[in-house]
C-alpha cells in the first residue's frame, strides 16, 4: 500500500482496492493481496498495535468478485505423450524429469506435493502403488493410487539414481550426479515449463498437468467423485469448476450452425 499516504484502516484498504481495479489486474490477485493485509491487521491487533473495532474493520472488506469461471490450460492424451517424449532418458536428469512429468500428468500432484514427495511415501496396497496418507492443501489428507507407467518411470530414476530414501525428486548437478535435498516447487515449475516450450506451449505451469490429469479422467468415463478424491478437493462443485463441466468445448453448442 505505498501509494496510500494514510495509516492501515478500513478506508485506505479500499482506496487501495480500487487503485488494484483500475490497474486492471485480475480478481484473483487482488483478492490474494487483501487477505495478506487482513492477516497483517489481525497480527497488528494480536500485538496491540491495531485497536479491535479497526483491525474488525479492514477484515471486514470483501473481495473482488470474480464473474465466470477460469477455464485454465491443460493438454489433449496426443500432447501430454509428446510432452513425456522430450526428456532424454539417456541421461539421469532426463529420468529425473520424466518421472517428475510422469507424476503430475498421471497422479494430478500439486507442485509443492511433488516437491516434499519422499521416496518411502510410495508404498504397495492392494496389490499396487499408491501415494500414502499425502498431505495436501487445507491438510486434507488424501492416498493417491500411482498408475502402472508413472511408477515405471519413478523406478528407472530412483534405480539410475540409488535413491533408497529421502527426497524423491533431487537436484542433478551438471557433472550428472543427484543431490541430498529435495528438488524444490519452483524448480518443478521450471521443468515444465521448459518442456512445455519444447512442444510449442507457452505459458504452461505444473498446476496446468494436474488439469490436464483430471480433464483425461473425466474424458475416460471417471466420475467427479473419484476424481474429487483423486485431487483432494473439499467438494464435487470444487471438481465441477476445476473442470469446467459444464461447458463443453470439444463439440461446442455454437457448432450447431453455421453462415
Amino acid at each position: 500500500m505505498e501509494s496510500i499516504e494514510e495509516p492501515l484502516s478500513r478506508s485506505s484498504l479500499v482506496a487501495y482496492r480500487a487503485q488494484l481495479l483500475e490497474q486492471g489486474l485480475s480478481a484473483s490477485t487482488i483478492n490474494v493481496q487483501l487477505s495478506a493485509i487482513r492477516q497483517l491487521a489481525a497480527e497488528a491487533r494480536r500485538n496491540g498495535i491495531l485497536d479491535s473495532e479497526t483491525a474488525a474493520s479492514i477484515t471486514d472488506v470483501p473481495n473482488v468478485r470474480q464473474q465466470g469461471t477460469r477455464t485454465g490450460n491443460w493438454l489433449s492424451r496426443d500432447q501430454a505423450k509428446e510432452l513425456l517424449a522430450v526428456p532424454d532418458q539417456e541421461k539421469l536428469i532426463g529420468k529425473r524429469d520424466h518421472a517428475l512429468l510422469a507424476l503430475l500428468l498421471g497422479c494430478g500432484l500439486r507442485r509443492q506435493e511433488l516437491a516434499e514427495l519422499k521416496f518411502e511415501d510410495i508404498v504397495e496396497r492392494e496389490g499396487r502403488a499408491v501415494i500414502v496418507d499425502l498431505v495436501g492443501k487445507g491438510r486434507r489428507v488424501r492416498t493417491v493410487a500411482v498408475p502402472f507407467w508413472v511408477k515405471q518411470s519413478i523406478d528407472r530414476w530412483t534405480a539410475a539414481a540409488d535413491i533408497q530414501d529421502g527426497p524423491l525428486l533431487r537436484p542433478v548437478s551438471k557433472s550428472g550426479k543427484p543431490g541430498k535435498v529435495a528438488l524444490g516447487d519452483w524448480s518443478v515449475w521450471s521443468v515444465v515449463e521448459r518442456c512445455a516450450k519444447e512442444i510449442g506451449i507457452q505459458n504452461f505451469g505444473a498446476h496446468d498437468l494436474r488439469r490436464t490429469c483430471a480433464k483425461l479422467c473425466r474424458k475416460s468415463g471417471d466420475d467427479l467423485e473419484h476424481i474429487k478424491f483423486l485431487l483432494g478437493h473439499s467438494s464435487i462443485q470444487t471438481t465441477e469448476r476445476y473442470l469446467g463441466s459444464e461447458q463443453e468445448i470439444a463439440v461446442a453448442v455454437n457448432d450447431t450452425w453455421s453462415l
